[in-house]
């Protein structure tokens, strides 16, 4: 399981060299809504949950994938980007598994990124 305390997991942009890698996991009825990818770690957003990617060893063949479906989150905030902090933040909080945080560089989405979650949270 990826160590989602450990700040500097994730700093991320835009990207969708990770919504290719987790085709294989995807359920029929489900697809990929956006993608971010840090140096070598990502996360991809769906129409059901959260895939979070570690990339492992030093080749990078290991990948550690965790599945964080929207149903199970109770609560989350969203911090977007302003003039001099070009940062946005993402801060779940999943029952039984406690805050996750994810930090994204750049111009990011958040408020899509907040109505896809609200859209399942609030259901």
């Amino acid at each position: 399981m990826i160590d989602f305390n450990n700040k500097g997991f994730f700093k991320l942009k835009q990207n969708t060299e990770y919504s290719e890698r987790v085709t294989a996991l995807l359920l029929d009825d489900e697809h990929v809504v956006d993608s971010y990818k840090s140096m070598r770690d990502g996360v991809v957003f769906t129409n059901k949950r959260i895939i979070a990617v570690n990339v492992q060893g030093l080749t990078g063949s290991k990948k550690d994938f965790t599945s964080l479906p929207y149903k199970n989150i109770v609560a989350y905030s969203i911090e977007t980007s302003g003039t001099f902090d070009l940062d946005s933040e993402l801060e779940v909080y999943f029952s039984a598994l406690g805050k996750v945080r994810f930090e994204f560089t750049g111009r990011t989405a958040m408020v899509e990124i907040s109505r896809l979650i609200a859209g399942h949270v609030l259901k």
